[in-house]
């Protein structure tokens, strides 16, 4: 019987970890997904896990189309090769990460609740590493109030983005306050159903704040700055009267053109109350003390 030198052996455990060299980027982070290790979510809640087929196919991602079907389509080829995390603003040195670095995070499973600004949801079990210790590593100085994130702007890649109107301004912005994106339940987010993310559904690298609408959790970012100032936001700016800041999840407030006291599971037929802050009001109700929810919307 052969018996594989230690050495070679060493080599190969490296080499599946890194992932076929001449493979394309997106396939190195699927292999290296796969081969580091995630604490699995025991959900507690006992959450009742969407559908794989139905999360990672109804999806907002305007970059690609507004029409969710063609939005998945067109994102099939989606390619993340070389892909960069800048980091800049009130921080001690600008920062640049690949994923392989995002990769040495510890990675986890959180299920979540999702619940889109037009009333569906889901439940997800994302996984990916709390957003504050990306920011820990960032180190910001006491003037950075804010953080800021950046969805890539490439038209080759995009073809909202490179259409003669295109739906909304782009890049895609968004942003947290400081105390809500170092909240234990703000993470950035890799893979989702124990695989890597799909490009529609954000590839490689996605915010998930589960208490707010879905359009909060921005996709496919390359850029995140902590800034003094409350940034405008690209929802925000587009409809000011119907998208605000925090987009906190209140089936208290309506949106301008429908109420969001009930919402529709994907799959399900019938919908049920919304909960105040997606059902995370124990968690993050204190972030919001003394606020008014309905000016702060």
């Amino acid at each position: 019987m052969f018996i594989t030198p230690e050495e070679l052996y060493k080599k190969r455990r490296q080499f599946l970890k890194l992932g076929v060299g001449a493979m394309l980027s997106s396939s190195l982070i699927n292999s290296k997904l796969l081969a580091l290790e995630f604490s699995s979510d025991k959900n507690a809640q006992k959450l009742s896990i969407t559908d794989e087929e139905l999360a990672t196919n109804y999806v907002n991602f305007y970059e690609f189309s507004t029409n969710k079907k063609k939005a998945v389509e067109y994102a099939k080829n989606f390619d993340v090769k070389n892909w960069e995390i800048s980091l800049s603003g009130e921080i001690e040195k600008p920062l640049k990460l690949t994923m392989e670095d995002i990769l040495k995070f510890p990675l986890e499973e959180r299920i979540y609740r999702f619940r889109c600004v037009e009333t569906w949801s889901m439940v997800v079990p994302w996984i990916g590493f709390e957003l504050r210790y990306l920011i820990e590593k960032a180190k910001p100085t006491s003037k950075a109030k804010y953080v800021k994130f950046t969805t890539l702007f490439d038209k080759e890649k995009f073809p909202d983005q490179n259409a003669l109107f295109p739906t909304i301004k782009y890049p895609y912005t968004e942003a947290l306050r400081m105390d809500e994106a170092m909240h234990p339940l703000t993470i950035l987010a890799v893979g989702m159903y124990k695989k890597p993310l799909l490009g529609q559904n954000g590839a490689p690298l996605r915010l998930v704040v589960p208490w707010k609408y879905g359009f909060k959790s921005i996709k496919s970012i390359v850029k995140i700055e902590f800034v003094e100032n409350e940034p405008k936001t690209t929802w925000q700016e587009y409809a000011p009267n119907e998208y605000g800041f925090y987009a906190n999840v209140n089936p208290n407030v309506s949106h301008p053109r429908w109420s969001q006291a009930n919402e529709r599971a994907l799959g399900e037929f019938f919908t049920k109350p919304t909960l105040m802050f997606n059902g995370y009001e124990k968690e993050v109700a204190s972030l919001y003390a003394n606020m008014d929810l309905k000016k702060n919307f």
